[in-house]
Protein backbone atom coordinates (compact mmCIF):
# COMPACT_ATOMS: atom_id res chain seq x y z
CA UNK A 1 0.00 0.00 0.00
CA UNK A 2 1.78 3.06 -1.31
CA UNK A 3 -0.93 5.27 -0.55
CA UNK A 4 -3.46 5.28 2.52
CA UNK A 5 -6.54 7.38 3.49
CA UNK A 6 -7.33 8.50 6.59
CA UNK A 7 -10.28 9.73 7.75
CA UNK A 8 -10.45 11.76 11.64
CA UNK A 9 -11.52 14.32 13.50
CA UNK A 10 -11.40 18.20 12.48
CA UNK A 11 -11.05 18.68 16.31
CA UNK A 12 -8.57 17.51 18.67
CA UNK A 13 -11.02 15.30 20.86
CA UNK A 14 -10.67 15.70 24.76
CA UNK A 15 -8.62 13.05 25.45
CA UNK A 16 -4.53 14.18 24.93
CA UNK A 17 -3.97 10.24 23.47
CA UNK A 18 -6.10 10.78 20.44
CA UNK A 19 -3.45 13.58 19.45
CA UNK A 20 -0.76 10.85 20.43
CA UNK A 21 -1.87 8.36 18.49
CA UNK A 22 -2.12 10.99 15.49
CA UNK A 23 1.45 11.78 15.95
CA UNK A 24 2.41 7.84 15.70
CA UNK A 25 0.75 6.81 12.40
CA UNK A 26 2.44 10.40 11.18
CA UNK A 27 5.89 8.77 12.22
CA UNK A 28 4.51 5.57 11.09
CA UNK A 29 3.59 6.58 7.52
CA UNK A 30 6.97 8.40 6.70
CA UNK A 31 9.19 5.93 8.46
CA UNK A 32 7.71 3.71 6.04
CA UNK A 33 7.12 5.99 3.44
CA UNK A 34 3.66 5.63 3.29
CA UNK A 35 1.80 8.43 1.31
CA UNK A 36 -1.30 10.19 3.17
CA UNK A 37 -4.26 10.84 1.87
CA UNK A 38 -6.81 13.21 3.73
CA UNK A 39 -9.26 15.87 4.37
CA UNK A 40 -6.83 18.64 3.89
CA UNK A 41 -7.87 20.44 6.89
CA UNK A 42 -4.97 22.18 9.02
CA UNK A 43 -7.33 21.70 12.26
CA UNK A 44 -7.41 19.01 14.45
CA UNK A 45 -5.97 15.32 14.41
CA UNK A 46 -5.79 16.00 10.79
CA UNK A 47 -3.43 18.84 11.42
CA UNK A 48 -0.99 16.54 13.09
CA UNK A 49 -1.02 13.88 10.70
CA UNK A 50 -0.58 16.03 7.70
CA UNK A 51 2.36 18.06 9.51
CA UNK A 52 4.25 15.02 10.42
CA UNK A 53 4.14 13.30 7.47
CA UNK A 54 5.19 16.76 6.03
CA UNK A 55 7.99 17.17 8.25
CA UNK A 56 8.94 13.95 7.17
CA UNK A 57 9.41 14.42 3.32
CA UNK A 58 6.83 12.21 2.45
CA UNK A 59 4.09 13.06 0.02
CA UNK A 60 0.70 14.63 1.47
CA UNK A 61 -2.52 14.68 -0.85
CA UNK A 62 -5.42 16.39 0.50
CA UNK A 63 -8.78 16.35 -0.88
CA UNK A 64 -11.70 19.68 0.51
CA UNK A 65 -14.45 20.89 -0.78
CA UNK A 66 -14.39 24.61 -1.92
CA UNK A 67 -16.65 25.75 0.61
CA UNK A 68 -14.19 24.54 2.87
CA UNK A 69 -11.30 26.07 1.26
CA UNK A 70 -12.93 29.50 1.52
CA UNK A 71 -13.44 28.97 5.32
CA UNK A 72 -9.72 29.28 5.54
CA UNK A 73 -9.48 25.41 7.03
CA UNK A 74 -7.20 24.27 4.22
CA UNK A 75 -3.51 23.17 4.93
CA UNK A 76 -1.94 25.60 2.99
CA UNK A 77 1.65 23.68 2.68
CA UNK A 78 0.39 20.30 2.03
CA UNK A 79 2.18 18.36 -1.42
CA UNK A 80 -1.08 18.85 -3.23
CA UNK A 81 -4.31 20.28 -2.45
CA UNK A 82 -7.16 19.38 -4.93
CA UNK A 83 -10.16 21.34 -4.83
CA UNK A 84 -13.37 20.04 -5.31
CA UNK A 85 -17.36 20.92 -5.50
CA UNK A 86 -19.03 18.91 -3.33
CA UNK A 87 -18.78 16.04 -0.11
CA UNK A 88 -19.20 13.45 -2.38
CA UNK A 89 -17.26 14.23 -5.30
CA UNK A 90 -13.99 14.03 -1.96
CA UNK A 91 -15.12 10.95 -1.11
CA UNK A 92 -14.97 9.72 -4.84
CA UNK A 93 -11.46 11.11 -5.18
CA UNK A 94 -9.97 10.19 -1.76
CA UNK A 95 -11.55 6.13 -2.86
CA UNK A 96 -9.86 6.53 -5.88
CA UNK A 97 -6.14 7.77 -4.99
CA UNK A 98 -6.03 5.38 -1.36
CA UNK A 99 -5.01 1.88 -1.47
CA UNK A 100 -6.35 1.70 1.72
CA UNK A 101 -8.41 3.08 4.36
CA UNK A 102 -7.72 4.30 8.10
CA UNK A 103 -10.51 5.59 10.49
CA UNK A 104 -9.40 7.34 13.35
CA UNK A 105 -11.15 8.98 16.56
CA UNK A 106 -13.63 11.92 14.92
CA UNK A 107 -17.19 12.66 14.67
CA UNK A 108 -19.90 13.06 11.79
CA UNK A 109 -17.62 13.61 8.96
CA UNK A 110 -15.68 10.63 9.70
CA UNK A 111 -18.40 8.09 10.50
CA UNK A 112 -20.08 9.48 7.00
CA UNK A 113 -16.51 8.64 5.05
CA UNK A 114 -16.44 5.24 6.86
CA UNK A 115 -19.64 4.37 6.16
CA UNK A 116 -19.54 5.48 2.20
CA UNK A 117 -15.98 3.29 1.84
CA UNK A 118 -17.99 0.26 3.84
CA UNK A 119 -20.50 0.47 1.74
CA UNK A 120 -18.48 0.04 -1.26
CA UNK A 121 -16.70 -2.71 0.21
CA UNK A 122 -19.92 -4.58 0.25
CA UNK A 123 -20.89 -3.97 -2.65
CA UNK A 124 -17.77 -5.03 -4.35
CA UNK A 125 -17.41 -1.43 -5.70
CA UNK A 126 -13.85 -1.30 -3.84
CA UNK A 127 -11.51 -4.37 -2.47
CA UNK A 128 -9.35 -2.00 -0.84
CA UNK A 129 -8.53 -2.58 2.73
CA UNK A 130 -10.53 -0.98 5.76
CA UNK A 131 -8.78 -0.57 9.14
CA UNK A 132 -9.73 0.89 12.59
CA UNK A 133 -7.11 2.50 14.51
CA UNK A 134 -8.88 2.00 17.88
CA UNK A 135 -7.51 4.25 20.13
CA UNK A 136 -8.33 4.05 23.70
CA UNK A 137 -11.78 1.76 22.76
CA UNK A 138 -12.87 4.64 21.19
CA UNK A 139 -15.20 2.47 18.30
CA UNK A 140 -16.05 -0.39 20.50
CA UNK A 141 -19.23 1.10 20.56
CA UNK A 142 -19.29 1.10 16.44
CA UNK A 143 -18.03 -2.40 16.84
CA UNK A 144 -20.71 -3.53 18.95
CA UNK A 145 -23.58 -1.86 16.74
CA UNK A 146 -21.93 -4.00 13.68
CA UNK A 147 -21.90 -7.10 15.60
CA UNK A 148 -25.70 -6.34 16.55
CA UNK A 149 -26.45 -5.95 12.38
CA UNK A 150 -25.33 -9.46 12.13
CA UNK A 151 -27.10 -10.90 15.04
CA UNK A 152 -30.29 -9.08 13.67
CA UNK A 153 -30.22 -9.99 9.93
CA UNK A 154 -29.23 -6.73 8.53
CA UNK A 155 -25.55 -7.32 7.85
CA UNK A 156 -24.06 -10.44 6.34
CA UNK A 157 -20.87 -12.17 8.84
CA UNK A 158 -18.53 -11.89 5.49
CA UNK A 159 -19.23 -8.11 5.45
CA UNK A 160 -18.84 -7.67 9.16
CA UNK A 161 -15.64 -9.69 9.04
CA UNK A 162 -14.08 -7.42 6.13
CA UNK A 163 -13.66 -4.19 9.07
CA UNK A 164 -10.16 -4.68 10.08
CA UNK A 165 -9.42 -3.95 14.22
CA UNK A 166 -6.36 -2.49 15.92
CA UNK A 167 -5.68 0.03 18.91
CA UNK A 168 -1.94 -0.13 17.32
CA UNK A 169 -1.25 1.44 13.65
CA UNK A 170 1.76 -1.20 13.02
CA UNK A 171 -0.60 -4.17 13.59
CA UNK A 172 -3.57 -2.66 12.19
CA UNK A 173 -1.11 -1.90 8.64
CA UNK A 174 0.12 -5.08 8.62
CA UNK A 175 -3.55 -6.74 8.88
CA UNK A 176 -4.35 -4.55 6.35
CA UNK A 177 -1.44 -5.92 3.64
CA UNK A 178 -2.65 -9.28 4.62
CA UNK A 179 -6.28 -8.33 4.08
CA UNK A 180 -7.76 -10.53 1.05
CA UNK A 181 -11.43 -9.14 -0.44
CA UNK A 182 -14.15 -12.05 1.34
CA UNK A 183 -15.96 -13.80 -1.49
CA UNK A 184 -19.32 -12.81 -1.52
CA UNK A 185 -21.22 -15.47 -3.29
CA UNK A 186 -24.82 -15.11 -3.89
CA UNK A 187 -25.59 -12.93 -1.15
CA UNK A 188 -27.28 -10.94 -3.20
CA UNK A 189 -29.52 -13.44 -4.47
CA UNK A 190 -29.76 -15.17 -1.03
CA UNK A 191 -32.53 -11.57 0.00
CA UNK A 192 -33.87 -11.91 -2.39
CA UNK A 193 -34.88 -14.83 -1.52
CA UNK A 194 -35.45 -13.71 1.94
CA UNK A 195 -37.31 -11.36 0.90
CA UNK A 196 -40.12 -13.47 -1.45
CA UNK A 197 -40.69 -15.56 1.99
CA UNK A 198 -38.11 -18.13 0.99
CA UNK A 199 -38.95 -18.54 -3.04
CA UNK A 200 -36.81 -17.72 -5.76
Amino acid sequence: MKRICVFCGSSMGSNSDYSKAAQYVGEYFVENSIHLVYGGANVGLMKIIADRVLNGGVEVIGIMPEMLIEKEVAHTGLTKLVSVSSMSERKELMMKYSDGFIAMPGGFGTLDELSEILTHNQLRISDKPIGLLNTNGFFDSLLDFLDNTVNEGFVRPEHRSNVIVSDDIAVLIKKMKNYRPVVIGKWIEDIKIESNGGKC
